[in-house]
């Protein structure tokens, strides 16, 4: 029924903006009536003037001349205006048909490419359809409608936060993860949502606000590879690349060789300038890989501790980085040798002891293994 409305509005509308012209034109005046009605004026005051005396006969008789001389053309000049004014008849057809014809063409059109016969579809029936049936735009709708009901929904928050944010709505990622992080309480994915949010909603840029989320998701969860980017990131942004680099370097260390998390913290190392492994340092090679699986547990054992031993061999020479050391350690580690492991640990010390940062990393490693060195 509103529907009907509006397209009854709508036709009435543009019937009047048709209309009005005709309108006008009809009730325009006739300026040429008032030019006739003062040249009478004129022959009757010229007529006065000479009966007081005022003027003579003969300029009386000029006078009136030239005014009967306007006054004829002004007359000629109304008349042909009129006669070139369309007839009242005319005026009603063309309003007829206006009222007429612009219904009739809206109507034509819509049963032509409308579709009167589908039934009305109000958003809220929509929106209790399916969700797979649904778009993303009328499941945000959803959403939202269920929070305007009952905003202390934690859950549906934490729902349509990422859906905003994904949609460039960062503003409205940072107040919805907000309310979840309110509602719902702290872990340490939460706030390194709430973090990440706030820094794209500030053009990337890692803010006092968004730090204290991150620093509070890594108390929380010390192995948060996101929450770590970003504590990296924002010394990057204040300056310390140098910090920024040990960071990035200690998760590097951490993160499966093959994994996206690596190949990315490996592209932002090589972006502030610094050089971290390949991807393949102290790993097997294609071949490697294939021979190993037609070997047994036993042989498959024995390489990967040889393996293990030549990395331990190019560390002594060679010094090392970071992430060579802490896959050394976790290494040995996961083999079980453990006076291995303690050595490595403390030649790994000694090898990164010019760089605090580094150490500290490798340090912190060494404890969350449980190792003593």
């Amino acid at each position: 029924m509103v529907f009907w409305i509006v397209i009854a509005v709508m036709t009435g509308a543009a019937a009047l903006a048709l209309l009005w012209p005709l309108a006008r034109r009809d009730a325009a005046p006739d300026g040429h009536a008032g030019d006739i009605a003062v040249y009478k004026d004129q022959l009757a005051e010229v007529e006065r003037d000479r009966d007081r005396g005022l003027i003579g006969g003969a300029e009386a008789e000029a006078a009136r001349i030239e005014i009967s001389r306007r006054l004829i053309a002004a007359d000629a000049a109304g008349r042909g205006a009129t006669a070139a004014r369309p007839s009242r008849t005319r005026q009603r057809a063309a309003a007829l048909a206006v009222l007429v014809a612009i219904p009739a063409l809206g109507l034509g059109v819509y049963g032509f490419v409308g579709s009167p016969s589908l039934p009305d579809q109000p958003l809220e029936a929509r929106l209790e359809a399916s969700p797979d049936t649904l778009s993303l735009d009328e499941l945000v709708a959803r959403v939202e409608a269920m929070l305007a009901k009952n905003p202390q929904d934690g859950r549906a928050w934490e729902v349509l936060a990422p859906i905003y944010l994904r949609a460039g709505r960062a503003d409205d990622a940072v107040q919805a993860y907000g309310n979840a992080l309110r509602i719902l309480g702290s872990t340490a994915r939460r706030e390194s949502d709430y973090g990440e949010a706030v820094t794209v909603a500030a053009s990337n840029v890692v803010t006092a606000d968004a730090r204290k989320a991150f620093e509070r998701a890594v108390a929380l969860q010390p192995d948060d590879a996101r929450a770590g980017y970003y504590l990296g990131l924002a010394k990057e942004q204040d300056g310390d690349k140098q910090g920024a680099l040990a960071d990035w370097t200690a998760l590097l260390a951490r993160a499966p060789a093959a994994s996206q998390t690596a190949a990315f913290l490996r592209r932002e190392i090589a972006r502030v300038g610094g050089a971290p492994a390949p991807d393949t340092a102290g790993g097997p090679s294609a071949e490697e890989v294939a021979a190993a699986q037609q070997m047994t547990p036993e042989d498959r054992a024995r390489m990967v501790r040889g393996m293990v031993e030549g990395l331990a061999e190019r560390l002594k020479s060679g010094g090392g980085s970071l992430e060579d050391w802490s896959k050394l350690v976790r290494a040995y580690s996961v083999l079980g040798d453990k006076d291995k492991a303690a050595t490595a640990v403390v030649d790994g010390r000694k090898a990164l002891s010019a760089s605090p940062d580094a150490l500290k990393t490798f340090n912190d490693l060494v404890k969350g293994l449980g190792l003593e060195g």
